[in-house]
């Protein structure tokens, strides 16, 4: 679920970039008034995702103007494909017209990308997002990677506990990083840790950790791990997860594979919106 006063938040802040003080000042001179009707029509193919802020943004400037939507978030599109109808005044319509399509295109884009890596994982891991996501758009982000197929790994530092690299280095080891963190926490949150070679495996098992993340190992080391876990905690692969990747990484018996890639590379989806005669 989003939440609406964060969405919203985003939404004011993007109108107030693109509108500024003056307004629309192009639209402003051309329409005095007029009542329209536009299509959203796909250009690329792919996973929808954000047709509803799409239409929250439009009326947010115009709390008159009709969006009906022909598509809901997670439907696959088709160059084409008439996603939605928007009809008011024209110069509303236009005035919130980048800033729409800015959403909806990100958010499609990034639930696009999270469908090609679920579909090489091809049921065999779970496809995991990352924090490295757009600043501000986390929480739409990780909402279009599950309209994607994917699911979210944590949301940010306070809802669960991920001993990485740095902390083991600077704490003195993956034991004592662990031993500091049930001293604080007891077993309030979920505790996964980064491993780098086999013996950080067989010591991060020694923990009882709930997850061990496999970080930047090949295909056959990986593999050797998870016959060391022996399902005795869940099993993260981690680094460098291209979508060429996924198939070998899955194979290797793990329970999840994040990749940042899937929020923090991807491309716009096309979205163009027209008049309609």
């Amino acid at each position: 679920m989003l939440r609406s006063s964060d969405t919203d938040l985003l939404i004011e802040i993007a109108l107030k970039e693109d509108i500024g003080n003056e307004g629309d000042i192009t639209s402003d001179a051309i329409f005095e008034s007029g009542e329209y009707l536009f299509g959203l029509v796909s250009k690329d193919s792919g996973i929808l995702c954000g047709i509803d802020i799409f239409a929250r943004v439009m009326n947010k400037v115009d709390e008159n103007i009709k969006v009906v939507r022909f598509f809901s978030d997670g439907e696959p599109i088709s160059p084409g494909n008439l996603i939605a109808e928007v009809s008011g005044n024209v110069g509303s319509i236009l005035k919130a017209e980048r800033t729409a399509i800015n959403f909806v295109s990100m958010l499609s884009a990034t639930a696009t990308q999270t469908a090609v890596y679920v579909q090489e994982a091809a049921g065999s891991a779970v496809i995991l997002d990352t924090r490295k996501t757009i600043p501000g758009f986390r929480e739409l982000q990780k909402y279009a990677v599950r309209c994607g197929g994917g699911r979210n790994h944590r949301m940010g530092l306070y809802d669960m506990v991920m001993i990485k690299d740095n902390h083991i280095d600077a704490s003195g080891g993956i034991t004592k990083a662990v031993s500091m963190v049930r001293k604080k926490w007891g077993t309030r949150y979920f505790i996964e840790v980064e491993t780098r070679n086999l013996e950080e495996v067989k010591e991060a098992l020694e923990c009882e950790v709930d997850r061990i993340m496999l970080d930047n190992m090949d295909n056959a080391t990986m593999k050797e791990a998870v016959r060391l876990i022996d399902g005795k905690c869940e099993t993260e692969a981690s680094g460098n997860m291209t979508p060429e990747r996924i198939p070998g990484a899955a194979s290797t018996g793990v329970g999840y594979i994040s990749a940042g890639t899937i929020t923090s590379s991807i491309k716009a989806f096309d979205f163009s919106l027209k008049e309609k005669k």
